[in-house]
């Protein structure tokens, strides 16, 4: 029992470690991965194509998946948000950003086409990546969390 005990205590045994996988949907090529914890949050921003003010969404990892919880624009345009759902709320910042929080739904699967004229940026763990730089232009990229 004891030697099962310190098996379980050293590095890579017990329960794996989550992790933010970034592929591509069509070849299962990895791009990149994150270490998570349940509750962790993050985003991905671009400017939109339209009115081309900044689109930052937020996701929240959970045990059952990636779950969009909020969205913080600046103008309206084709695909934000015009109208709320229940358990949504609308909110002005201090810069003319509009914050909709309470979205809480769950994205799967969580798809991404890289911008061919602006970037997608990823904040993860107070680190910023361009989508651009990792994947590449038109790219799709498909967010999954897994165990390693």
């Amino acid at each position: 029992m004891i030697f099962i005990t310190a098996v379980a205590l050293l590095p890579g045994c017990g329960p794996g470690q989550t992790v933010l996988v970034l592929s591509d949907p069509q070849t299962d090529r990895i791009y990149a991965s994150y270490p998570v914890e349940e509750g962790d949050v993050f985003t991905v921003e671009f400017i939109h194509s339209v009115n081309k003010s900044p689109v930052r969404d937020y996701y929240e990892c959970r045990p059952d998946g990636i779950w969009n919880t909020q969205c913080v624009y600046y103008g309206f345009g084709a695909g934000v948000e015009e109208i709320l759902l229940e358990g949504e709320t609308l909110e002005y910042g201090d810069n003319g950003e509009m914050i909709v929080s309470g979205i809480d739904h769950k994205i799967d699967p969580l798809i991404i086409v890289v911008g061919t004229i602006s970037d997608h940026i990823l904040t993860i763990g107070g680190e910023e990546v361009s989508l651009r730089d990792l994947c590449g232009r038109s790219s799709k990229v498909l967010f999954t969390l897994k165990q390693e």
